[in-house]
């Protein structure tokens, strides 16, 4: 059987020795094995397969790895990986010891950015370019390829707008498709629209505005235009901006169909795109769908209540919100800054603001968090999904800070909830009391482990946790739902009666009522949570211990001082050694030191 021409690409050198006229069957074959890689192994689908012919035209122009390419995100990335020498083990991606599912300096030359966050390839391509410039590599072209979510970014503008006065030798390519997870939002993506169709506005050419030269639109699935537009570009000096249309998903007409769902559809059928569907037990929702569906009730009898997301309104299910109240919930695009400080701005008017946020996205507006909600004391609640260990996104996405970061600064509530139930109860609690000032509430991405969570609410009391189970000789102390696996492995072990078991619900403030009554009749404690261990609430358990001259041992289970790379939860967790089986064995092994004769 005769090779396809994608298995004679093993680099772009391999690439650009193939026929012009051969580049679009290419495509058709890098298409179809993203297709059937992604299938079966899960990832994200739809961005690659709209940058298939953009992704071959790049590396067939420019000399890679010798001119730098850039992609923002990673998400559209899949294609560049496949033809830079990981075609073979392809399909590892994502899985625990494989390959990144996105960009990452230490996995190949090609991947000159590690990224996973939007919105830094303009000032990561941009501080390349003025080193080569400095260097004297003037010659020497950078790319960096962004889409028209991501451009609407603060940080791109901020990249764009320091660009535009330089002579770096640069080129941003915006993948217009109308879409980044969920549809684009804006003014900006109005205006793109318009070039999109042609339409010639009335002001002056916004990038052109920025001192850039300005090229499109352009049809991102013809490789015959793009390789031509591209090779004229080259020859170009400065600052260039190309405007390329794509198609999320092209290629799947269930993708195309279907754009924000086969974003990362899970397994599907490979020739049609049908969705494979799951085990027919009931399973539990997942969190972020108890957030969303809790908060469209709350929002009935509530009229203050307002829901705020930056781009994720699928993700963290605002969009239930959006579609009950949209007077009342805003996407704002991918603008993690603007997202926090226009919750600040709406509390100082006494309404009752739930800024939905992925923990990890929340640390791009730390500087807001502390100078405009906390300082000045306002009620904000910051409800962090994908909080603790994420899985197959891998170090960019683990929710591995927010109880360090968060901790230290004044005012500053935090809460994590064991189950779905006490989750629901805080978000009613949230709006029922009248806040001392900001509240974070840090849940997990996936699902929980109640079938029935919509139960009548129950207010409850801030900074109070609660005793699970009486022991006598080791304390375990946890916070949100990394308790269900102290649970787990206590069903089992040998001397139950021996270990308690608290959940203590708020990292800050402490419960130190209970943790007195812990300290004081108890020879040892453990705290368990799926944070770092530096700085998280097993360092503020034993901050207590020191201020109140308690001597008893503090043994800290969490996330070691490393980052930790992609897999599945449940591997990572056992990287981390906070796994049921590693909490049994870490307990049981404390028992025999501490057991008396």
């Amino acid at each position: 059987m005769a090779k396809s021409i994608l298995d004679t690409v093993n680099s772009p050198a391999d690439l650009r020795k193939i026929a012009p006229e051969k580049l679009p069957q290419l495509a058709a074959e890098l298409r179809k094995f993203i297709i059937e890689i992604v299938a079966t192994k899960e990832g994200h689908l739809g961005a690659s397969l709209g940058v298939v012919e953009l992704t071959l035209a790049l590396h067939y122009v420019f000399n890679t790895p010798e001119d730098l390419l850039v992609w923002d995100v990673g998400h559209q990335a899949y294609g560049h990986k496949i033809i830079t020498g990981r075609r073979d083990n392809f399909d590892t991606n994502r899985q625990l010891h494989g390959i990144s599912g996105f960009p990452k300096r230490s996995e190949s030359k090609y991947d000159t950015f590690g990224v996973g966050h939007s919105s830094t390839s303009i000032s990561a391509a941009l501080g390349m370019a003025i080193a080569s410039n400095l260097k004297g590599e003037i010659e020497k072209q950078h790319i960096a390829v962004i889409g028209d979510a991501s451009i609407a970014s603060g940080m791109a503008f901020e990249g764009l707008n320091h660009a535009g006065v330089t002579k770096a030798n640069l080129l941003i390519i915006l993948n217009d498709n109308a879409i980044g997870i969920d549809p684009s939002v804006g003014a900006l993506k109005n205006y793109l629209t318009k070039a999109r169709v042609g339409y010639k506005p009335k002001q002056a050419n916004i990038i052109e505005a920025l001192n850039f030269k300005y090229f499109g639109p352009v049809d991102g699935h013809d490789l015959e235009s793009l390789t031509n537009t591209l090779e004229e570009l080259k020859q170009i000096k400065g600052p260039k901006f190309l405007h390329v249309i794509t198609r999320k998903g092209k290629g799947l007409k269930k993708a195309e169909e279907d754009q924000v769902r086969y974003h990362a559809p899970g397994k599907f059928e490979p020739e049609t795109g049908e969705l494979i569907p799951g085990d027919s037990v009931e399973l539990p929702l997942k969190f972020q769908d108890v957030f969303g569906l809790t908060l469209v009730e709350l929002a009935q009898n509530n009229k203050n209540i307002i829901g705020i997301t930056p781009a994720m309104p699928t993700g963290s299910s605002l969009k239930y919100m959006m579609e009950a109240f949209p007077e009342r919930a805003f996407d704002v695009g991918i603008a993690e800054q603007h997202a926090v400080t226009l919750a600040a701005g709406m509390a100082t008017r006494g309404l009752t603001v739930y800024c939905a946020i992925y923990s990890t996205f929340l640390q791009r507006a730390y500087d807001q968090v502390i100078h405009d909600v906390a300082i000045q004391n306002l009620p904000v609640i910051f409800c962090l999904d994908r909080a603790g260990l994420v899985g197959e996104d891998g170090a960019t996405h683990h929710g591995a800070f927010d109880i360090a970061y968060l901790r230290c600064i004044p005012n500053m509530m935090i809460f994590a909830p064991l189950d779905e139930v006490e989750l629901r109860n805080m978000l009613y609690t949230a709006q029922a009391e009248t806040l001392r000032g900001p509240l974070a509430i840090r849940y997990p991405r996936g699902r929980g482990s109640l079938l029935e969570w919509q139960q009548a609410f129950d207010k409850l009391l801030i900074g109070k946790g609660r005793r699970l189970q009486q022991g006598t000789i080791i304390a375990v102390l946890s916070v949100g739902t990394i308790g269900r696996n102290v649970q787990k492995a206590l069903m089992s072990f040998q001397d139950r009666n021996k270990i308690g078991h608290y959940d203590m619900r708020f990292v800050k403030p402490l419960d130190e009522e209970l943790l007195h009554e812990v300290f004081s009749n108890y020879q040892a404690v453990v705290t368990i949570e799926d944070g770092v261990i530096k700085g998280g609430f097993g360092s503020a358990v034993m901050e207590f211990a020191q201020e109140h001259h308690y001597h008893l041992p503090v043994k800290s289970l969490g996330m070691p001082d490393s980052f930790i790379d992609h897999g599945k939860v449940e591997e990572l967790q056992e990287i981390a050694k906070i796994d049921v089986d590693n909490i049994r064995r870490y307990l049981q092994d404390l028992i025999k030191n501490y057991s008396l004769p």
